[in-house]
């Protein structure tokens, strides 16, 4: 069944040490990363808790019915809780507050990281964080821009500025897959948009996570309850299989993918390895990965009509 504007929600604990620590903070900062799909929030993340020692927790919200990230991000140091369906900045608003009180009072974590789907617009939570949670304090707000799509689709749409207006760091990334003729206009672009942010060249979002955290805040004015809107042209489904498949079938699928596919993301059974797929506009890549099937969640623009033709190409390809 096709999936409109949908929204999965996960918290992740990473627990640094095997004691448990019993001295909270006054004031847990909370970091916001934010961006379009396909941005690279999720190799983000995997990045900072690669390189980070410092003890987190992670709200994550997907859009599909299949939690890719999650599973992206988990391991024997993290434990995941399902908060339920809806948005991030949005309708699970009073649900977010709710879990967060319950992180902070049963893990203590020094740092919070919310990684935003890339169909939310931040000013609502940033809104929510100041105004409902006496216990937290907002560190920043980093936005992730995939500089390819900024080249191949300049036009942006109204939540894409909306996450580069309110970013304290922008993180240009994929830099590696444009020419370095173009980098500094599309900087000169953003810096249009927000001119105060700091702008960080990245690629795969490689950067010294000591870079996002302790961000001096600036926003000295009262912030108003923004009105949200959401893009309800947006629409995912999701595909399930147990089979293996061909290698060499699925990459003639991912190069023919509909360009109604904006993002796909998953992982897929081939006869020698499961690799993780991820698609973003036209340019895919598989890497190797640790999974049980074949699941990836398809996102795009009234994809809902091509469900059968996509999923009938994929069965084909399985062996």
């Amino acid at each position: 069944m096709t999936k409109p504007l949908g929204f999965r929600f996960f918290v992740l604990v990473i627990r640094r040490s095997c004691f448990v620590i019993f001295e909270m903070q006054l004031h847990t900062p909370i970091t916001l990363v934010t961006g379009p799909l396909g941005s690279g929030k999720t190799t983000l993340l995997r990045h900072i808790l690669a390189m980070h020692p410092a003890r987190f927790a992670i709200v994550m919200n997907e859009f599909g019915e299949i939690a890719i990230d999650s599973k992206v991000i988990e391991g024997k140091n993290v434990r995941i809780a399902e908060l339920g369906g809806g948005c991030v900045c949005c309708s699970l608003l009073g649900e977010f507050e709710a879990a967060v009180t319950e992180i902070i009072k049963k893990v203590a974590p020094e740092i919070i990281i919310v990684e935003t789907t890339g169909l939310a617009e931040p000013e609502a939570l940033v809104f929510n964080i100041r105004e409902a949670l006496a216990e937290c304090r907002l560190d920043g707000v980093i936005s992730v821009i995939d500089a390819d799509m900024l080249v191949r689709f300049p036009e942006l749409g109204h939540t894409t500025r909306l996450q580069i207006e309110g970013a304290d760091i922008l993180l240009l990334n994929k830099i590696d897959l444009v020419d370095s003729k173009q980098i500094e206009p599309l900087e000169t672009k953003l810096r249009e948009i927000n001119p105060s942010a700091a702008i960080v060249r990245t690629e795969r979002c490689r950067i010294d996570p000591e870079l996002l955290f302790g961000i001096p805040q600036s926003r000295e004015k009262k912030i108003v309850p923004p009105r949200h809107e959401h893009q309800p042209e947006f629409e995912s489904f999701t595909f399930s299989s147990d089979n293996i498949f061909s290698r060499d079938c699925f990459e003639r699928f991912a190069d023919t993918l509909s360009a109604n596919v904006i993002r796909a993301k998953g992982f897929v059974r081939f006869p020698d390895s499961v690799q993780l797929f991820n698609f973003v506009a036209g340019r895919w890549e598989l890497e190797p990965f640790e999974a049980a099937e074949t699941q990836i969640v398809f996102i795009g623009k009234e994809v809902s009509k091509q469900k059968s033709a996509i999923i009938g190409v994929l069965r084909e390809c399985e062996v």
